[in-house]
């Protein structure tokens, strides 16, 4: 499934923004940080049309360096390069920023990091890291739940709000 859909992606200055809305849902978010990520000019373009999922890609350090894998861009109808939709891309922070990284994923098991959105800014494409952890069974149930009810509650303002105008 492609980015493009309309619950995923949203333009800002004729620019996408996007989420992954499965990887908040499945996972409680503890903190998010920001970082660059190294890509080809075709992969650019990709993003820039929103020819990219992000619900399955994870980030994991090795050697000091973070590396965000399973990060499919789909290859645009004009380029005629070598393409591979699911390579590791290296992704770009501060060396005291990764080691507070590290340092928080060995010390608390369960941590992970995922990508929860994928923006432009000043013309460069960054990508926010979420540092989180699996939700249960049952904390997803009361996500679903809250937002049913939130639903609900909108819906009888809105049209108790209708009645006295």
């Amino acid at each position: 499934m492609l980015a493009n859909n309309k619950n995923n992606i949203k333009r800002i200055n004729n620019t996408p923004v996007i989420k992954n809305k499965r990887g908040l849902f499945n996972y409680a978010l503890l903190s998010e940080f920001e970082a660059g990520i190294v890509l080809k000019g075709g992969e650019v373009k990709a993003i820039r049309n929103s020819h990219i999922t992000v619900h399955e890609s994870y980030a994991k350090i090795e050697n000091g360096e973070i590396w965000l894998s399973n990060l499919h861009i789909t290859k645009p109808s004009t380029d005629n390069s070598d393409w591979d939709a699911l390579r590791q891309r290296k992704l770009l922070m501060h060396k005291k920023e990764i080691r507070k990284l590290l340092h928080e994923i060995n010390t608390k098991p369960g941590l992970t990091l995922i990508p929860t959105r994928i923006y432009f800014k000043h013309g460069k494409i960054k990508i926010s890291l979420g540092l989180v952890t699996g939700k249960k069974k049952y904390d997803k149930r009361q996500a679903i739940k809250k937002r049913e009810t939130d639903r609900t509650l909108q819906a009888t303002l809105k049209k108790s709000i209708k009645r006295f105008q």
